[in-house]
This record gives structure tokens, sequence and C-alpha cells, in this order.
């Protein structure tokens, strides 16, 4: 029997698993939590200070995750590294590095290592708005036909933003950077010893396109004079097509991880892209959504359509011959994890203790007694900004309707509804302009766990709901591309569409939409809507302003 391993580089930790091809049998996990965490206040060092919306990483911990979970996986499995024949990475995007030729990160060398610039910006970085904001100015102005196939703007979680910011703030660090590279095809560079950049995350992330490349030269000299070779000198020309094998484990990776020489490692990938083919998606119409700390929605069209508020859409970019489309929310487990931690009682936690359970789960069992509307409450899922449709980093939360009597529980309830409201919005936006929505399903740790959020999804979006089988959706579709990557000969597949149609799979249980819940949603989804615009599209930029007002506040500080 042969088996391949995918890992996955979430927000928080890093898993690998391990999978028989021949059966799509999960047989072992581990999972390594990042020993630097997010670093949203501090650098490592703990007196660099990061300003309002930075969050970084260190790249040290993702090497920290192949030397742990892959020799794990093999010692629970009893599995020989002779029998593992392939392995993907996905990561989350667009999360990016500075580093030299030879692929060491700047933030390794002692001139940098107490320069924020130089580490790992994270894909919820949003300290360069500013960046994005006049990027997009420049490219309405200009008519550049890039911006429709974003849904009318670049986000500034996405490459050129971020690499702009680089630039602008920190010259030094620019100007040392051989590449400036996506997290996955770092950590794949690190495996098969040379860089080999993808083709889903420059697609979505970086404003290539399959025909027509990169944005033009004159754009980018428009921008800024400096940005004219930015791309022969920082990115690359060279994109591989995932599916692609991107080389062998070199003898270096195989000390690190416990792999043997010459095991075949795909291209890197984006971890809600890599989902598709691991619930058995591979026609049209049907929705994924990925959800954990933030949501990714794919879905696979067969023409290219401009959709307002799309993350992008990209040939080939998720499944061969379709063109994947990308839309997403850039808070959903976040804000719950902001509320448990900011918003509930020390009577409550204590209540959670002694029953037994976690608060969320005490607080979701709450809310499941609530009737739909019972609340008398609505929120903007806005904490971490707004990516699609309004893509708009500069937005923030909101909750309306709360009284003195108002209870943790129904606010918990109420930011559970915003997210589905704002899935239902980036679903009708979809159709709305030709892109068709049949059939949605769900992957990642909230559609395994939380029933209650589940079935509000299908009762507010009026759809039923297919659930992952895999509890690891990410790294079961980063195992397959690996399959894909050692090829037929060597026991894997021959093309991520057969492996999605042998091993792509979901659960029996399926969420169904109940009609008297779907009215009463639709009521309130009403006023949702009309929240949405008036804070979202430019009558009341308040959250903007106070936002303003609080980094001045903290500058003078």
């Amino acid at each position: 029997m042969k088996y391949c391993i995918g890992v996955d580089y979430g927000t928080q930790s890093g898993r690998a698993l391990l999978v028989e091809i021949g059966t799509g049998r999960e047989v072992a996990t581990a999972v390594k939590p990042y020993t630097h965490g997010v670093m949203d206040e501090y650098l490592p060092d703990g007196t660099t200070r990061l300003e309002p919306d930075w969050a970084l990483q260190h790249p040290a911990d993702y090497l920290e995750v192949l030397q742990v979970t892959i020799p794990e996986v093999l010692a629970k499995s009893g599995v020989s590294a002779d029998d593992v024949v392939g392995i993907g990475i996905d990561f989350t995007a667009c999360t990016i590095l500075p580093t030299k030729g030879d692929g060491t990160p700047l933030c390794f060398l002692n001139e940098f290592k107490h320069h924020p610039h130089s580490y790992v910006k994270l894909w919820k970085h949003h300290a360069a708005q500013d960046e994005a904001n006049r990027l997009n100015s420049m490219a309405e102005q200009r008519n550049e036909q890039f911006l429709s196939l974003y849904g009318g703007k670049i986000s500034s979680e996405w490459m050129f933003p971020k690499v702009w910011q680089i630039l602008n703030e920190a010259p030094e660090v620019y100007e040392a950077a051989d590449s400036i590279l996506e997290a996955t095809d770092w950590v794949v560079s690190q495996l098969i010893g040379k860089e080999m950049r993808n083709s889903c995350t420059a697609g979505y992330k970086a404003i290539w396109h399959k025909q027509n490349g990169y944005p033009s030269k004159e754009f980018l000299t428009s921008l800024d004079p400096r940005l004219e070779n930015v791309v022969s000198e920082k990115l690359s020309h060279e994109i591989y097509p995932i599916g692609t094998k991107a080389g062998e484990i070199t003898e270096r990776a195989a000390k690190l991880t416990g792999l043997n020489v010459g095991t075949a490692v795909a291209v890197g990938n984006v971890d809600a892209h890599v989902s598709i083919p691991a619930v058995g998606i591979t026609e049209t119409g049907k929705m994924l959504m990925i959800m954990g700390t933030s949501t990714c929605h794919i879905l696979l069209g067969e023409t290219e359509e401009i959709v307002p508020g799309m993350c992008g859409v990209v040939e080939d970019g998720v499944m061969p011959g379709y063109r994947g489309y990308e839309a997403g929310q850039s808070c959903v487990g976040d804000h719950f994890e902001w509320f448990i931690e900011n918003c509930v009682s020390s009577a409550l936690q204590e209540e959670a203790q002694q029953a037994g359970i976690n608060i969320h789960e005490l607080l979701t069992d709450k809310a499941s007694k609530l009737a739909v509307g019972e609340s008398g409450l609505i929120a903007l899922d806005w904490w971490n900004g707004n990516r699609s449709t309004l893509v708009d980093a500069d937005l923030t939360g909101l909750i309306i309707g709360a009284t003195l009597l108002t209870k943790s529980e129904e606010m918990y309830r109420a930011l559970i509804e915003a997210t589905a409201y704002g899935t239902r919005t980036i679903i009708e936006a979809f159709r709305e302009h030709g892109v068709p929505v049949t059939e949605l399903y769900a992957a990642g740790g909230i559609a395994e766990k939380n029933a209650l959020m589940m079935q509000i999804y299908a009762d507010v979006c009026n759809m039923e709901i297919r659930i992952a089988a895999s509890s690891q959706t990410p790294a079961f579709g980063s195992a397959m591309f690996g399959a894909v990557a050692a090829g037929v000969d060597r026991g894997g597949y021959s093309t991520i569409s057969e492996a999605a149609d042998a091993i792509g799979k979901v659960k029996e249980h399926y969420y169904k939409p109940i009609p008297a819940n779907v009215a009463v949603y639709d009521r309130l989804y009403s006023e949702y809507k009309q929240l949405y615009h008036y804070f979202g599209r430019g009558d009341n930029d308040v959250m903007k302003r106070l936002k303003q007002i609080k980094k001045d506040a903290l500058t003078t500080f």
C-alpha cells in the first residue's frame, strides 16, 4: 500500500495528515502550534512594538511543523517512509516573506531580526491598506482590465500592497530581498532546493493572469517608479500550474522530515482551494465554504464572469479546465474567539466549567434554545474588515439592538447569524452576475463541530449544506495533490480530478433549511442588507473615522 502526506499551514498551527492512497483512509495526523504564534503586538525580542493592523509570523515555525509533524505521523502509523510517495503543502494566503537568493528569510539575519518588515506578513496583515487604496485608485484611473477580475478592488491582504508597503516603509529590507514569495512556495523550496511559484497564489493574490501575466510595467511604474521591475527583481515570471510536480525531497529536507530523498513534492497551494477535490467537487455550481478563523468560498465556473467584490477568478486556479472563483469573509472563528475573550462573564465561565464543557459549547447550547429573531439583534461581521463583497479592511464590527436585558448567548448567536448573512450576500452576488450557485458544501472545524451554526447557514441561505467527510480537509486535499505529483507509476493518480472521483467525500448527514426559520431570516437579512450598504458603501464612514482617531491617539501616545 502507498501513502501520501498533506501539510496544512493554518493561522495558529500546522498539521500533517497521512493518507492511504487507494482508499482515502486517514491513517494518522499530527499538529504543531506555532512557537511564535501570530505576532500582532511585538516581535520575538519583546521590545519592538508593532503598529495597529499588523500580523506577522516567524518562518522558523514553518520548518518546525515539518520537523515535528511528519516524523510523528510516520511513528504513529508505523508506515515506512519507503511507502510515502508524495507530499503536498497548502497555506493561508496571501502570506508572504522576503528572502535572500538561497531562500534564507531576512528575519534570520542579525541585521534584520529586529525589523518588522523582514518577517512573514500573515494573510490578515492589514497595514498595507493605504497602498491598496492607492493601487485601486490608479487602476481605476487607467481603466486597468485586471481590476474587474478581482471584484473591482485589490485587497490590502494581497501581494502587491504588502510588497509596496515594504518598499515605502523599509526600502533597506526591500533592497536586501532577492525574492518576496508566498510562504507556501517558500516551504516547497525548502523541501526541493529550488523556487517553484504556484499558479494558485499568483492568480488569486498577485494579479497574475494565465494569458496576460502580471500587471504591466507601465502600471507598476505609475504606482511608484521603484516598482517598475518588481516582477523580475522580486517575484518571477515562471509560474507553475497546480497539480504540477515541483520536485523531490532533497537530502537536507530528508533529514528534516524523515522522508526519503526523491519523494515527490507538489507545487504549493492555498488551504481553501485544495479543499475542493477533497469533498469530491469536480463540476460547476457547487460552492465550498472553508470555515475557520476566516471563511473562504470557492466555486467552479465554465466562463469568466465579472462579479463585484469577488476575490478573483482564475483559469485552472482550482481544478484544470474550469474558472475558479473565490470570495471570502475575513472574520468568522476569529470573532467568536474575540467575544469569548472579552465579553463573557466569570459566572458563565464558571457555569461551563461546572458542566464540564468549554465556553463555546455552553453559549452554543444556550443560543440554540432561542427562537429565530428572539434576541432583537443584528450584527455586521466586519471585526477584521470585509473581504467580499466590499473589499475594505478599514470596516469594523457592529451589533445593533442591544438593551439592558441582552444576554451573552443572544450576542453570540447574532455573531453567528452575521457570518451567515455575509455568506448569503456573497452567494447572491455570484448569482446576480451569471455564476450559478446550486449546491453548498462546508469544511473545517466549525462545519465539523457546530451543528447550530450550520443549521443557521442552511436557514439563512435557504440551501442544503453538505459537510466534508474529513475533519482535516485542506490537509487531505494537499495529500491528494501529493499523490498526483507522485503519478500513477509510483502508486499515485494521474490527475486531481481522478483523485477527487476516487477518494473525495462528504458525510452522509447534511443540513436542510427549515421553512419557518427561512421566513424570519429573510426579514432579518433585509435589515442586514440595509446596514451593509449604509456602513459599507460610503453613506456613513464612521468606522473609518474612528479607526483614524484611534491611530492618531496611539501615535500621539
